[in-house]
Order: structure tokens, then sequence, then C-alpha cells
């Protein structure tokens, strides 16, 4: 009997894992088959879908490759609806906005040698390209070749299949703006730099670059604007660019071996010994490797595969930036050309990002999954203060005068507060403070800007020629809690903190009780004679009041306290979705965001720039967690998919990724500095996060589906959890939560007071009472 009750256990225990299987569909085991490079390529100047490229690269790696539509110097290297391929180029491009520099490209042709870009450009067909994160084929057909590339983070290797002719050919472009060339015959190399670039640069800023083939020249000629010269192998020139040449049979394949460096040749020639004698598929191979590794850290069950390749992608899109700018000597320790002093130092350098949009969830998101590659970057932020004077706000590669805030401070604290350490905090601390009361003498993104004005007054008047005042001073409130936040966890005097404990309450200065929103206020202390929320006015940045009132990251408890309590609050959230879109386009010239808006269709909902992303989040502070639940399923299903215009605007250097990354999961970092994640809806069934510590989070729900968005009960490791949010310790410590999901909203759960997700204003008011 025992055994007949043993045999009839295993076999209803082996029924219910395969239902289980069914019901959550396969393990997915290989992530990055589901990575769609080509999400958000369907882009243009006047209306963004991502404005991304099919970066060819490995995770954060220091050197992207892609294939080259646009012309020399468009922003728009790579666009889905361009018919020709002009080159296959190095780019370290952040975006389109803020194009690239140290650029360089190859490109195969066939028939006879011809370099100008118009001329050696092929026709080519997305159905014969292949566009993988860590592999890229493609066949030209005007050339008759097909292109294939796998990188490694500071090197690549082309193979080149080409047809039976005495007149094969790879072109080298060294671009212009001042570039020097090479051809060395013997060694059937080209070694060259680049200077090309779009600022962010000191004076002596080359990018080097070696290339070998694995097949001896034929033919070889340097190129000085467009004229080939035969004769003379080595040029310097506004634009230099070189040819070489081949006979090849039918399907022959020829290599090259291509490796970069921002410091000297001779460290290039050490970058490209990271291919080391691996052949092209085994290249490919590690490459895929390496991406499943850096993926798999998620592990999504999910029977729509169409949810599994957004998530992918957008997973993909948030482990490339920023983007690596340091390299490894031949002694095996890290160095970087400095993009900020132009000398070459120690330690770890990274760029290609802009905090203003990457402190909202991006480094939180790192700071979760990949803690040990922050570090390094915040070792990076301690090596660009020692060597400029301050950390930069949007560096690319060096500061860039862009974009408003002070938000380093964010990228600083959230680190910290996450428990992250080994690296010098006590430098960062200074360099916090002086920041905050001081700008770059130069470039005025950096540090901040009015400083004085809003030390003054507590905020910036819109009457002080100092434009997007109510941006600065919302983002500098915050970024001053978030000093505080740090200065606290470092355990500093209260006499060298307070101060900015007092300016994290700037906000309420230009809140207009009259409107329940964030206006210009002049220096005397009036608003504004005349005002309209949906005006895109120079008081903000990139957007309107709507999109920037609800930037009180660190206090919307204060907040609403503001706008009249919680139902108020509820109702000027809910008005977002109701005024059309189109509103603010009456304001002003056209520009890329506002029609962007327009067209998503959710009134003033302007998720494709990045100042309202965590709003839908804040309805969790105001006891109707339902409507959060409701919203995050709506952003996600119908402003993001898995094809080339599966984004809504700008992508923004990993930002708008993680923001789906982490809604998928069921939760946000509305506030980083905080240890807490606010609770959206979970997008599937069964989730696994691989921590670094070696724990495991396991997120499930069970009737989890398209209509069954509204979260019943929340259990973490066994027991029930009413608030609305999850702590870092909860999930870093391992274990279980699972959501019970409902067609139906559950609208007592998470309404209690204690319920809601951090505000300072709360702590404030515990202080006093003390």
């Amino acid at each position: 009997m025992k055994l007949k009750a043993r045999v009839k256990t295993t076999f209803i225990l082996t029924i219910q894992l395969l239902v289980n299987t069914l019901v959550m569909g396969q393990v997915n085991t290989d992530p990055v088959s589901y990575v769609n490079t080509l999400v958000g390529t369907q882009s243009k100047f006047e209306l963004s879908t991502g404005n991304t490229y099919p970066a060819i690269a490995m995770p954060w790696g220091m050197n992207f490759w892609v294939p080259q539509t646009g012309k020399m110097g468009d922003g728009w290297v790579y666009t889905y609806t361009a018919d020709k391929i002009r080159g296959f180029k190095q780019t370290h491009q952040p975006s389109p906005w803020m194009n690239d520099y140290g650029q360089f490209s190859l490109m195969p042709i066939t028939g006879k040698p011809v370099f100008d870009e118009d001329e050696r450009a092929s026709w080519f067909s997305h159905k014969a390209e292949i566009a993988k994160p860590y592999y890229y084929k493609v066949y030209l057909a005007d050339h008759d070749v097909t292109t294939e590339i796998t990188p490694t983070e500071r090197a690549a290797m082309f193979q080149f299949t080409f047809p039976a002719t005495e007149k094969s050919y790879v072109a080298i472009d060294a671009f212009d703006k001042g570039s020097y060339i090479k051809v060395i015959p013997e060694e059937r190399k080209i070694i060259g730099y680049t200077t090309r670039n779009s600022g962010g640069v000191p004076a002596n800023f080359k990018n080097y670059f070696v290339i070998v083939f694995d097949k001896a020249f034929t033919y070889q000629a340097t190129v000085n604007q467009k004229q080939i010269n035969e004769k003379q192998l080595e040029q310097q020139a506004d634009h230099s660019g070189a040819i070489i040449g081949f006979t090849t049979a039918k399907g022959e394949q020829v290599h090259a071996r291509v490796a970069s460096s921002f410091i000297s040749f001779e460290q290039a020639e050490i970058n490209l010994n990271e291919l080391g004698d691996n052949s092209f598929e085994q290249l490919v191979s590690k490459g895929r490797q390496t991406w499943n590794d850096t993926l798999g850290k998620i592990e999504v069950s999910d029977q729509n595969i169409d949810h599994l390749r957004t998530f992918y992608s957008c997973l993909y899109r948030s482990v490339l930036f920023p983007r690596s700018f340091y390299e490894i000597n031949a002694q095996g320790k890290p160095i970087h050309y400095s993009p900020y002093n132009g000398e070459t130092r120690p330690g770890y350098m990274f760029t290609d990002t802009g905090f203003w949009d990457t402190f909202r969830s991006l480094f939180p998101f790192l700071n979760l999954l990949y803690p040990s590659m922050n570090v390094k970057m915040q070792e990076g932020l301690v090596n660009a203060y020692k060597e400029s004077g301050f950390l930069p706000e949007w560096a690319s590669p060096g500061h860039r005068d862009i974009m408003v805030g002070n938000n380093s401070a964010s990228v600083v604290t959230d680190a910290y507060v996450k428990g992250l350490r080994g690296y010098d905090i006590e430098t960062l601390w200074e360099a916090l403070k002086h920041g905050a009361n001081n700008v770059h003498p130069t470039v005025s993104a950096s540090g901040r800007k009015g400083y004085q004005a809003y030390n003054q007054y507590g905020y910036i008047p819109n009457d002080l020629d100092i434009n997007q005042n109510v941006a600065r001073t919302l983002e500098y409130a915050y970024d001053d809690w978030t000093i505080y936040t740090l200065g606290r966890k470092l355990n500093k005097p209260q006499t060298e903190i307070e101060i900015y404990a007092k300016r994290a309450m700037n906000y309420k200065n230009v809140f207009d009780a009259r409107y329940k929103l964030m206006r210009g206020r002049k220096a005397d202390g009036s608003f504004s004679a005349t005002f309209d929320g949906t005006d895109w006015s120079r008081d903000f940045t990139e957007g309107n009041s709507w999109h920037y009132s609800w930037s009180v990251f660190h206090d919307p408890q204060g907040l609403i306290d503001l706008m009249g309590g919680n139902q108020a609050f509820i109702g000027m959230l809910d008005s977002v979705f109701i005024i059309p879109g189109a509103e603010g386009m009456k304001s002003r010239s056209m520009i890329h965001e506002m029609r962007e808006m327009q067209v998503m269709n959710m009134g003033q909902y302007a998720h494709g720039n990045q100042p309202i992303q965590h709003m839908i989040y804040l309805y969790n502070y105001a006891a109707e967690p339902w409507k959060t639940q409701y919203w995050a399923r709506e952003v996600m299903e119908k402003l993001y998919a898995s094809g080339p215009d599966g984004y809504c605007g700008d992508e923004d250097n990993g930002q708008t990724s993680a923001w789906y990354v982490f809604s998928a999961l069921g939760f946000y970092p509305v506030c980083p500095g905080t240890d807490q994640y606010v609770i959206g809806s979970p997008l599937f069934k069964s989730v696994r996060l691989h921590l670094e510590n070696g724990k495991q989070i396991s997120i499930v729900a069970p009737s989890n589906s398209s209509d069954s968005r509204y979260i019943s009960r929340v259990r973490l490791n066994g027991k029930a959890h009413e608030k609305n949010y999850f702590l870092h310790e909860d999930l870093t410590a391992g274990g279980q939560i699972v959501y019970e999901m409902d067609k139906t909203p559950n609208k007592k759960r998470g309404t209690a007071p204690n319920d809601a997700p951090y505000s300072f204003s709360k702590e404030v008011n515990k202080t006093a009472k003390k």
C-alpha cells in the first residue's frame, strides 16, 4: 500500500509539473534569441519610435558596430526604412541628438575601387539581414557580398564572403574633420585614427584603429578627399581613407580583425588580442554566451512570445549604456584616456549617458541586477570628478552642455543606499556638495546653472534669464534630498546636511494652489500673469506643467497635501489622461516630443519623454493602487512592442527600456535614493531573478492574463503583504513574491495610510513630533 501511495503521489506531482509547464510556458534558457536589435529603428527627426540603431556589441562594450544607412555625420545612422548600406561603422553614438565620436567604417565592394559613400552604397533587404546583439549578417546586392560581424568589448571580426572575381575590395573610411591612415601590405594591416566628434572631447582626442586581414593584398591605395591615390600608402587629411583588394574565388571568405583605442596604436594592438586565436564561429558562440549570461539574470516563463521579445529587447537596451570608456593595458590593469583632461590615467571610466534620463530607473536597475558593474561606474565617477572638478550630468564622452538637473546626486546616493561599496564615497560626497553650489565654467549643464538664485529665493525665478527654471527648481529640490540622504547615511554632522533637507522642500515654492500645478514665478514672488498647463513653455524642459508637476519623487505626500488631499490628487492624476495630447501643440512650433505625445492618444501622459514616466505609480500614495495597476498595463501593452516602431519617443540610453523591465516585474523605483520599489502590475506568470549575491527572487502570478491586470492579494515569502511597495532588502534576501491577479480591482488592499510608500514629509513630521 505504501508503494502504491508513493507511485500515485509521484504520478500526481509529475502531472502537476507538466500542467505548470504548459500554463507558465517553457522556461527560457536562451534569452538572447528573443532580442530584436531593430526595435526603435523606424525613427526620423519628426517622429521618434525609439531613435535607436542595431548595436552590434557586448554588454557595456567600449565599441559598438552598426550598418550605416545614413550619410557621414548623420545622427540617424541606421533607419529601418532605408534601403542602402554605405558601410559598417564603429560607433560610440548614444543618440542621434548627441551624434557620434571616434567613428570609422569598412565597406566591401566589387567591380572597381570606389570610395565615395554614395557610389559604394549597396541595396539591401531586411529579408536578407540577421541582426543579433552578438552577430550581424547582411547581403549587399550591388556587390554580391555577404558581410558578417561579431564583436568583443573593444574589437570585432568581420567575415566577407566574396564572389569569384579579381576585383574584390574593402574600403576603409576614417571620416572627415581630421583623420589619418596607413596601409602596411607586408603585414596585411591598416592603421589609422579619426578625430571626428560632436563635442565633449579634449584637443588631443583621437580614436586609433588597427585592421588586420587574413589574405594578402593585390591592390592598395589611400584616399584624400575622395581622390584615390594608388602610389601613396599613407595619408593625413581632413578626410582620409584606404582601399585594399584581393582576387577571390566564389564563396571565398576574407576575415578582418579590427580593434581601436582612445589611447594609442600600441593599445589598439593590445585590444586586438581580445579576439585571441578564435575563429569567427567561435567568437559568435562566445558572444552569444556572454549575452545569455547577462540577460539570463532575469528568467521569464510565458506563453506570449511577443511579450518575451519585447521584454528581452528592452533588457538588451538596458545593458548597453553607460558605455565602458576604459581599456586593459599590457599588465592587465584598467586604464583610460580622460575625456576631461586628455591624459591617460589609471582606473575605470564610463560615458554616454545622461543622468536627466537614466537616474530614474536605469541606474536603480543596475543596482538591483548588476551591482558589480555600477561599482565600477561609481569608480568612474570618482575619476571624472578628479579629472574635471565636476561630476558629469550628460557625458559623451566628456561634459556636454545639454539638459538640466544635478541628478548625479541621485545616481551616487541610490548606489550607496542600495548597499554598493568598494569605491571612494568620500570623494563623491565632496563632489555632490561642490556640484550643488557651483556651475561648470564652460558647460553649464554640469553643476547647477542658476544655483545662486535657487539658494537665494528657494526657486529659480523666471525673470532672471535662466530658462527651464521650474524644471530646474523641481530637480534641484529632489537632488538636495538625495544629498541629505547620503549625508545621513555617511553620518555627516547635522550642521553640514540640514541645509539640503531644507532645500528639499523648495518644490513647494513653484506650486500654484489656484491651478494645483507647478508654475513659473518671478523674483518678486508673483506668478506669471498668463498660464496654461499644456503650454510647452520656457519654464520647463521638453514638456509642460502637466508633465513636470509630478516631479516630487521624494515627497509625494507633500504634493498630495498641496493639492488638497487624496481625492484632489487623484483627480489631478486622472486629468492627465483626459486632456487631449494635441493641446500642447498650440503653444509653440512643432517638436518631435509633442507629436509623439499626440499620436499615443493617452492625453498628456508623455511616456516618450522621461519626466512623467513615474507618474502612474503615484496612485499608490493616495490609496488607489488599482489605478496604478490599470495604467501600468496600458502603457506596457500600448506603448511598447517588439517591432521597429516598438517605442514611443526616445529610448534614451536604457531609461525607457528599464522602465518596461521594472514594470513587467511588477514594481518600479519611483524615488531613487530610497530603499523602496513601488508596486504596479506584473506582466508575466512567472519570473526568476538571479542576483549577484547568489539569492533568487521568484515572482509568480499564476492567474495573470491580459484581462487580469489587477492585484487581488500579494504574498511575500508566504505572508500577506499589504504595503504598496517592496524594500530593497526584501528582494536581495531572495524568496518568493506571489501576485494573485483578478479582472476586477481590490479596492481595499493597500489603502491604509501606512501602506503608502516613502515621503519626506512624513519623515519630517515624525521628527518634529519627537
